[in-house]
């Protein structure tokens, strides 16, 4: 299991972060998400998801991707 942050630009509100979080669930191999509107991040926890695939998700939503990190731990 993966865990990468995602910084996502032009997030303002709690609905914009619900609308991150639903697109990033629906890929196959997402376990988790965790999308905060105030920091301008979401967490996902994933196996064999590229960071094409949660891109796509991340501008399916409305929004861009700007960087990925892997976190440990």
């Amino acid at each position: 299991m993966e865990k990468i942050e995602i910084s996502i630009e032009g997030m303002t509100c709690g609905h914009c972060a619900m609308s991150v979080t639903n697109e990033l669930a629906t890929l196959a191999g997402v376990s988790s998400v965790t999308v905060d509107h105030q920091s301008g991040k979401a967490t996902v926890e994933s196996e064999g998801v590229s960071q094409d695939q949660l891109s796509a998700a991340v501008e399916e939503a409305g929004y861009q991707a700007t960087g990925f990190a892997t976190v440990n731990g």
